[in-house]
């Protein structure tokens, strides 16, 4: 007897069966009765097999799908840093949308992405603006008449012929420029009483040879005004004056001049102290190989520099022991500032909105760009109560401080990460953000203190660095001088003739 073999799938468990049917009957029940015996063990034997076999499987493909799910959250952490770290390539931040110093730039940011509205002027002089031009000496120097002796015409001499003044022209130059060696002899003199009495030297000639102060003067406005190296000073000296200056001697100058200008520095910085609004910045400086900071506190009229090794409050005390008094600090939110909680803050609107122009290029974040827009209506309302009494002046104050608020309490996506922490900071320092509008003498960036701590990055730029402590020390005593005459309007040159004159305490 044959037997046809035919499997069928159930819908149960994924479950095989295995069911056996005759090609021809040989009695009904006779078959019944074989297959139940003969086959029926086989069968169920089969189906437990199948039944193990399978669930092995399913858990093998269970696990299979957990580790790959597991794989598939890492890769989208993964896709996420990736994501932001080309974002941050295609938006870069340079100076025109955060704090990086132009000369970082990898690439000059295009012109229109300056933070310098546009005015509709051309470029060059405005119209009715007064012109200065060379104008003739009215009393020349050297006079040199130039008198033709005979006719060009005929040849007739024309030396008893008088003349006649028709025209002139001046030049103006510099004359070759020598040093002048003063030499100073003491005598004696025998008094009939048998004293011999000697003459004294003026107290500034202290050596049988050395340097005056016309020199003192060239070396340290070279140094601090111009920033020449020591090697190109001696090389200037050299070529254009005649005097040969080694590279140590240039150094003592300098540090003979930073000790006759100390009691105008100590002035300096008194009078910063007193002062009602005090601008403050600080920056790295390379001394000798390794890393110190130069901070700036700066008034409308002082600018005083210092050099120290610590960026944190340390600094600050040991330049201002006795604190700022009542004045309101201006800086970038560097939070040593912060220390001094006694005192009003303003923080530099223009780092904001450099921080918000970045926020906008990598997020096209519409809260960052209205916050930009706030803080530049807000500065042009400064400006605008500077000038001509406003009697709404109250009330747009009040509109800007309200929007402000409803700007820093708006949800933020958190894939934003730069404005929300940007957020976070603002709503910290709330108070010290529109300071400006309230006191008409506190200015709504911090550029004049950026202006005054650039020196010392112009200076490291062409000399590299400065070669021992107190080399850096010297400089910012000097330049701190230099830039309160700049001020004040004062002439550099001859201001430092005067301090050069004077005797060390």
């Amino acid at each position: 007897m044959g037997l046809a073999c035919v499997l069928f799938f159930s819908p149960f468990r994924n479950s095989v069966f295995l069911t056996v049917y005759p090609h021809y009957f040989v009695g009904k029940y006779r078959f019944k009765c074989w297959f139940l015996l003969v086959l029926g063990p086989i069968f169920k034997e089969t189906s437990l097999f199948s039944l193990d076999h399978r669930d092995k499987q399913i858990a093998e493909l269970v696990n299979l799908n957990l580790r790959l799910l597991d794989r598939i959250r890492f890769l989208e952490i993964r896709v996420t840093e990736l994501e932001k770290e080309l974002a941050r390539y295609k938006n870069p931040k340079n100076s025109t949308n955060s704090s990086v110093p132009p000369s970082k730039d990898e690439n000059r940011p295009k012109k229109t992405q300056s933070l310098r509205e546009h005015t509709g002027r051309k470029p060059g002089g405005q119209p009715d603006h007064k012109g200065h031009t060379l104008e003739m000496s009215s009393s020349p120097d050297i006079l040199i008449d130039h008198i033709p002796q005979y006719c060009t015409c005929c040849g007739r001499d024309l030396s008893e012929v008088p003349a006649k003044l028709s025209s002139c022209r001046q030049v103006v130059d510099l004359p070759v420029i020598t040093p002048v060696c003063t030499e100073h002899r003491s005598y004696s003199r025998i008094c009939p009483c048998g004293k011999k009495n000697r003459a004294a030297f003026p107290g500034n000639v202290n050596a049988p040879i050395q340097y005056g102060s016309g020199v003192e003067t060239m070396v340290s406005y070279l140094q601090a005004r111009q920033y020449v190296p020591y090697r190109r000073t001696k090389e200037l000296l050299r070529d254009c004056f005649g005097i040969n200056l080694s590279e140590g001697s240039i150094d003592n100058i300098i540090g003979r001049f930073a000790a006759k200008a100390a009691p105008l520095y100590a002035k300096i910085k008194a009078a910063v102290s007193k002062s009602p609004v005090i601008g403050a910045d600080e920056t790295g400086a390379k001394v000798d190989g390794n890393r110190q900071w130069v901070w700036t506190y700066q008034t409308v009229e002082f600018t005083l520099l210092a050099i120290s090794q610590s960026r944190g409050l340390k600094a600050i005390k040991s330049h201002f022991p006795g604190g700022f008094g009542n004045a309101i600090l201006c800086h970038d939110a560097w939070r040593a500032y912060f220390s001094y909680s006694e005192n009003l803050h303003q923080l530099c609107c223009a780092h904001l909105i450099r921080e918000l122009n970045y926020i906008v290029e990598r997020h096209k974040s519409e809260w960052a760009d209205c916050l930009r827009t706030l803080f530049r209506e807000a500065i042009s309302l400064d400006k605008k109560m500077k000038g001509l009494p406003d009697p709404e002046e109250g009330k747009n104050i009040a509109r800007i401080e309200e929007r402000l608020d409803n700007l820093l309490a708006l949800p933020i996506d958190p894939k934003h990460e730069e404005a929300v922490s940007m957020q976070k900071r603002l709503v910290k320092y709330r108070q010290s953000l529109l300071v400006f509008l309230h006191y008409p003498e506190v200015p709504p960036d911090n550029n004049a203190s950026e202006r005054a701590i650039r020196n010392i990055k112009v200076k490291q730029k062409i000399s590299g660095q400065f070669k021992s402590e107190k080399g850096a020390e010297s400089f910012c005593v000097i330049r701190s001088v230099v830039d309160t005459l700049i001020k004040k309007s004062e002439n550099v040159l001859q201001n430092l003739t005067h301090i050069a004159k004077l005797q060390p305490e």
